[in-house]
């Protein structure tokens, strides 16, 4: 519908700002600091003394969340100014991505509640109804922008904009009834004084700023290429929109893979943490962590050689241009490196919360933004990469960072079964090189993007699960034996 141009970069930021709130609550802060005190809860306490957790956390969520959103509201036109100085310079963008920030900050207070929710239901082994609330979201706020667009007489980007707290608002409402069911209907309490909340807000401080160093390396390079100048000194329309629209292909593996992995480990490993089972908690932790990189590293391979037939036959349509499609397949490719190691840090930096440190994350991040802001400054000033050189930072930041916090985690507990970690994820990389080689084969002998998708995924996939069972990788015949167990009254 949009392109990639003017409107569609005032969308993307008008969804950014508000939508750092998806890293802080949803799978950053909130996740992290109350999975692990609630796991403790239900571990130690009573359900009464759990249910009370439960209801204050809710209740101060509320209020917090609710009074950034008034703020972010009013302050907006600072805020674009903030992140997005450059669209000043194309009429009418500026004061669209303003308009768009207000109407989409109600998202903020929906995502929180919705995150709470999320933990209480993952604490306690209930993973479907979480998992698929997300889908939901996109679902409803893609049907009700669509509705809002075409039929009720609404601008289509206002449209998409009040679909997204719309998307918020069946997020929430779709994991409620569950929420009751687990006997955590919500009653509201206030108390800065309860043991259990202190310790989530001592976690979130620090968080905070651990679980959004990732978004806010996006926003800085958001900053950046919105101010990107043509060869004849005028700004640039798409490269925000190439950079966004690349970023959701990348999003998705580690959402499918890396976030879903790492919410169902963490509450095992925060119970193994409560117990003071470091054993256990090594185990589930390196084991996770290869199961991760199991699915990243291939999924990085298929994105970067794959991914332009992949952006093709998605977005070229409409306004999106085959020279859209080259441009995000860049991005895309070098966002693709950092796969892996934006995956990891979804259970890594939270098993450092689960131990009841959140500074060593903090710190690992301020360092990463730091880094990335130089790096960014570097690439597009010094050495002319354009765009994609800031994917590029982006994803080297996250390799760094990961690889940082597992070491020094590594230190923490006494060794992560390191040697075991490394030798699987030699065999992993050697299974997805053959398979990287299969898929460029595909492509070089195909010049069809729905024959290279219909030849070389299957292909590919194929190639690497022979290559890594051959190769003995151990996740991957638990995996397997996971699902023929799983399958076999079926067959039978």
């Amino acid at each position: 519908m949009f392109g990639a141009g003017a409107t569609y970069d005032a969308y993307v930021l008008g969804f950014r700002i508000p939508g750092l709130a998806r890293e802080l609550f949803a799978e950053g802060a909130l996740s992290s600091a109350f999975i692990p005190t609630f796991t403790r809860y239900l571990a130690t306490k009573t359900p009464e003394e759990t249910r009370e957790l439960s209801n204050i956390t809710a209740t101060l969520l509320t209020l917090i969340a609710g009074g950034f959103c008034l703020l972010g509201m009013v302050f907006s036109p600072a805020l674009v100014n903030l992140f997005a100085p450059g669209f000043h310079a194309v009429p009418g963008k500026w004061e669209l991505a303003v308009s768009l920030v207000r109407t989409m900050f109600p998202f903020l207070l929906l995502v929180a509640l919705a995150a709470q929710a999320q933990g209480i239901l993952n604490a306690t082994h209930q993973f479907g109804v979480p998992a698929m609330s997300s889908s939901l979201f996109n679902i409803a706020s893609v049907v009700a922008g669509l509705a809002l667009g075409r039929w009720l007489s609404v601008s289509a980007v206002r449209g998409m904009a009040i679909g997204v707290v719309i998307g918020g608002v069946v997020q929430l409402g779709f994991q409620l009834p569950s929420v009751w069911r687990v006997g955590f209907a919500w009653s509201p309490r206030v108390s800065f004084r309860h043991e259990g909340v202190r310790h989530i807000l001592w976690l979130m401080g620090p968080a905070v700023i651990g679980s959004a160093s990732g978004q806010i390396n996006v926003l800085v390079n958001t900053n950046f290429a919105a101010g990107l100048r043509d060869t004849s000194g005028h700004v640039m329309n798409g490269p925000v929109s190439w950079l966004s629209y690349a970023y959701r292909f990348f999003a998705l593996p580690m959402g499918v893979f890396g976030v879903a992995l790492a919410s169902a480990a963490l509450p095992r490993i925060s119970h193994s943490a409560a117990m003071r089972n470091f054993a256990e908690f090594r185990e589930t932790l390196s084991r996770s962590l290869v199961t991760i990189l199991l699915l990243t590293i291939p999924s990085s391979v298929g994105l970067a050689i794959l991914g332009e037939s992949m952006i093709g036959v998605v977005f070229e349509h409409g306004r999106f241009t085959s020279f859209d499609t080259r441009q995000t397949a860049l991005a895309l490719q070098c966002y693709a490196a950092g796969l892996a190691g934006y995956s990891a840090m979804k259970l890594i930096a939270p098993a450092f919360y689960a131990l009841g440190d959140a500074r060593t994350p903090m710190f690992v991040s301020l360092v990463s933004v730091f880094v990335n802001g130089v790096s960014a400054f570097v690439m597009i000033r010094v050495w002319g990469f354009g765009f994609a050189g800031l994917a590029l930072s982006s994803s080297i930041v996250s390799t760094v960072s990961s690889l940082s916090l597992l070491l020094l985690l590594r230190s923490r507990i006494g060794g992560i079964h390191g040697r075991e970690m490394f030798v699987s994820v030699m065999k992993i990389g050697s299974a997805a090189a053959v398979m990287g080689l299969v898929c460029y084969t595909v492509v070089w002998g195909l010049r069809s993007r729905w024959a290279e998708l219909a030849v070389g995924i299957p292909a590919g996939v194929v190639s690497f699960y022979t290559v890594a069972a051959a190769l003995g990788v151990h996740e991957l015949s638990a995996a397997r034996n996971a699902v023929l167990k799983r399958f076999r009254p079926l067959l039978n």
